[in-house]
C-alpha cells in the first residue's frame, strides 16, 4: 500500500477556485489492477452558499412615493449566509435606499423581513403596510424616499436558485395590499394577514441554506461502470458550522479502481452537489490518498 499527500502546493488554480489539485509521481508508474482510496482529510468549511457563480444571489422589492413605483434590484455579496443574515443585509439595504422609518424609541422600522418559523421548518417573509404619512413619534430619516400616496406593502420577488434557498417557488412575489384591500387565498395556511395589514408568507419547501451540504472528490481515471461521473470516489459530509475545521478519517478504505495504464500524475477536483466543480474560499487543507496494487493483502480486487 502506497501514500500520497495533497495540499495547497498540488493545487492548481489557487485564489481562483481552489477545487483542482494535480500530483505529479516522480517518474511514470505503471497502474494495473490498482485501487485508490481516501485516507484522510483536514479542510475548513470555506465554500458559499450565495454567490455570483450559483446564480442565487439577488432579489427584488419596491417602494411606492407618491405615486410612483420604485423597484429596487438587489444584488448579495458572494458569502456564507444564515437566514438571519439574509434579514440583516436586507435591512443595511433599506438604510441605504431610504425605504425604513425611525420609530418612537428610536429604533429602526424595517416593512419586510426574513425570518425562521422553525414551528413550521419554514421561512417566512413578512411585510408590514406603509403608512401614507408619518406615524406619531416617528422620525424621517434624511435619506427618506417619501410616503405613498395609498398605503402598501412592499413586494418582495425571491427569483430562481435564490427560492431553493429559503423554500419558495421560483419567483415568489408577496402581495401588495394596496389600501390595505388583500384579502388571503380561502383554505390555505401559507399566506396570512392581520388587522394592522401585516402579511406572512411561509415556504412551500424545506429551505436548502446550503445547497453544496456534501463535498464530492473526483479522482482523474477511475474505472467505475456504476456511477455517473465515475470520477467520484468520496463524498465529505460538514458536521461542524462555516468555517470551522473539518478532521475526517473514514473507518475503512473505500476502494476504487483505477484504469489500467501508465500515469505521470493524479488529479482530483471538489465538486459540488451539482456535479460542477465548486469554489474552495480557503486553501489550506490536507488530503491524504492510498494506492492499493492488486496483489496486495490477499490478491485481486
Amino acid at each position: 500500500m502506497r501514500t500520497i499527500v495533497l495540499n495547497q502546493t498540488n493545487i492548481v488554480n489557487l485564489n481562483n477556485g481552489n477545487n483542482q489539485l494535480v500530483y505529479k509521481f516522480p517518474n511514470s508508474v505503471l497502474f494495473s489492477g490498482t485501487s485508490i482510496a481516501v485516507s484522510s482529510v483536514s479542510m475548513y468549511y470555506s465554500w458559499f452558499n450565495i454567490s455570483s457563480s450559483l446564480q442565487n444571489n439577488n432579489f427584488s422589492y419596491t417602494w411606492t412615493s407618491g405615486t410612483t413605483t420604485t423597484t429596487y434590484n438587489v444584488t448579495i455579496p458572494n458569502g456564507v449566509y444564515e437566514i438571519a443574515d439574509l434579514n440583516t443585509f436586507l435591512q443595511y439595504i433599506f438604510i441605504q435606499n431610504g425605504t425604513y422609518l425611525i420609530d418612537a424609541s428610536g429604533k429602526n422600522a424595517y416593512y419586510g423581513e426574513f425570518i425562521l418559523n422553525p414551528t413550521m421548518y419554514a421561512v417566512q417573509i413578512n411585510t408590514y403596510l406603509v403608512p401614507t404619512s408619518l406615524p406619531t413619534g416617528f422620525i424621517q430619516p434624511s435619506n427618506f424616499v417619501g410616503f405613498p400616496t395609498t398605503s402598501f406593502n412592499p413586494v418582495i420577488t425571491i427569483p430562481s436558485n435564490l427560492n431553493n434557498i429559503l423554500g419558495f417557488y421560483a419567483n415568489f412575489v408577496t402581495p401588495s395590499n394596496v389600501n390595505n384591500a388583500y384579502i388571503p387565498p380561502a383554505n390555505q395556511s401559507l399566506i396570512a394577514k392581520n388587522n394592522n395589514g401585516t402579511i406572512s408568507c411561509l415556504s412551500t419547501q424545506a429551505p436548502n441554506v446550503q445547497p453544496n451540504s456534501s463535498l464530492y472528490f473526483a479522482i482523474s481515471n477511475i474505472n467505475n461502470p456504476f456511477s455517473l461521473p465515475s470520477s467520484i470516489i468520496y463524498a465529505l459530509v460538514p458536521t461542524g458550522t462555516v468555517g470551522q475545521l473539518i478532521t475526517e478519517r473514514p473507518p475503512q478504505f473505500v476502494w476504487n479502481r483505477l484504469i489500467d495504464g501508465t500515469y505521470n500524475e493524479l488529479r482530483m477536483t471538489f465538486l459540488g452537489s451539482d456535479l460542477q466543480p465548486i469554489q474552495i474560499n480557503d486553501p489550506q487543507m490536507t488530503i491524504m490518498l492510498v494506492i492499493k496494487e492488486a496483489d496486495e493483502y490477499g490478491g485481486k480486487n
